[in-house]
């Protein structure tokens, strides 16, 4: 019986020792590595610090706004703004506390609150209209908020793979992160403000690249601002909170009537993994893509001057694949210039 106790304690003791020098070094990392340096520059909005990348001169072609999705960034339409920067002027950024970008810590933000932001953004950096709004995933229905709000503003809107307002009513998904991974979050942000998933990282881990396409070093930015900050974790879990809220918004937003509108829809929706998961689940996964093509098809029919490309992609490969980016910007800058000579 002694033995057992002995062996017990002498137990807890060799784990509370790992978790002091895991903590020690934590905090040591946390204070004495370099941190993710912005590529874009923060501007003051209103208090709170917006990154926002500007590149390109302002020429006779409107100006390009690209909305990120929800998990997404800046880095992420690194092809995207690429492509589109030697012909006009191109402004990406990330909203509010995303990324670089630091929160507002508001809690009961509305939905029109990013709309907002972005447009104080936008006459505090001297931007002036009119705008292409071009939006990936959730950056769909935040841009038909924008347009909503500032109808004069904007003269086209390109939607790639777009979230849709009624999608958590007609699709199996109900939610961007599900309750398990959101509890996975909170332990992740917690590990991360510690610096224990630097230390894990940069000892420990020795991550593949999985940029699907994007420059490696953008990869290796996204990772390391990943591992340094607790907020990243934090706002997908914000975010989760405040989808319904803005989907529920866009989806009460005015007619686009004859508004140029580009509708680009990746077919690779479900994965092999997600097909499996779904018919153990009883749900036809073939009846979610279709779900979704019919939802696409009805983005496009906001406008009686829409259009609609079908992209062998997946969701994230339609933007940060160049040759996925290529297609779509050429389309764009064929919008742009049409919309040119009409003005």
């Amino acid at each position: 019986m002694k033995l057992i106790l002995k062996t017990g304690k002498f137990i807890g003791k060799l784990i509370l020792g790992i978790l002091i020098v895991l903590l020690f070094s934590g905090i040591c990392y946390r204070l004495f590595s370099p941190k993710p340096v912005p590529p874009g520059k923060l501007v003051n909005v209103n208090g709170t610090n917006i990154h926002v990348r500007v590149e390109g001169e302002k020429k006779s072609l409107p100006t390009i706004i690209i909305e990120a999705g929800a998990h997404s960034n800046t880095d992420m339409l690194h092809w995207v703004a690429d492509g589109l920067k030697n012909k006009t002027r191109v402004i990406r950024y990330d909203r509010d506390g995303k990324w670089f970008s630091k929160s507002s810590n508001n809690e009961s933000v509305s939905p029109e609150f990013y709309a907002h932001q972005l447009h104080e953004l936008l006459e505090k950096i001297g931007e002036k209209p009119p705008y292409i709004l071009v939006g990936h995933s959730m950056g769909g229905p935040y841009s038909r908020i924008f347009r909503d709000l500032y109808p004069n503003e904007v003269e086209g809107i390109v939607f790639i793979d777009s979230s849709h307002p009624e999608q958590w009513n007609r699709l199996a998904q109900k939610e961007l992160v599900p309750k398990g991974q959101a509890k996975l979050l909170k332990i992740g942000s917690l590990l991360a403000d510690l610096g224990i998933l630097g230390i894990y990282n940069k000892i420990m881990s020795k991550p593949v690249y999985q940029g699907d396409g994007l420059p490696k070093e953008l990869y290796s930015r996204s990772q390391s601002l990943t591992y340094n900050s607790g907020d990243v974790y934090r706002m997908f879990l914000r975010e989760n909170e405040r989808t319904n809220d803005v989907l529920k918004r866009a989806g009460k937003t005015k007619s686009l009537d004859s508004l140029p509108v580009l509708v680009f829809t990746a077919t690779e929706q479900y994965k092999e993994s997600q097909k499996v998961k779904y018919r153990k689940s009883g749900i036809d996964p073939e009846k979610q893509v279709q779900l979704w093509f019919d939802m696409q098809k009805e983005l496009k029919e906001l406008s009686s001057n829409g259009k609609q490309m079908i992209m062998d992609a997946s969701h994230g490969s339609i933007i940060t694949k160049k040759e996925n980016a290529d297609i779509i910007n050429k389309e764009i800058l064929l919008l742009s210039e049409n919309i040119a000579k009409k003005n």
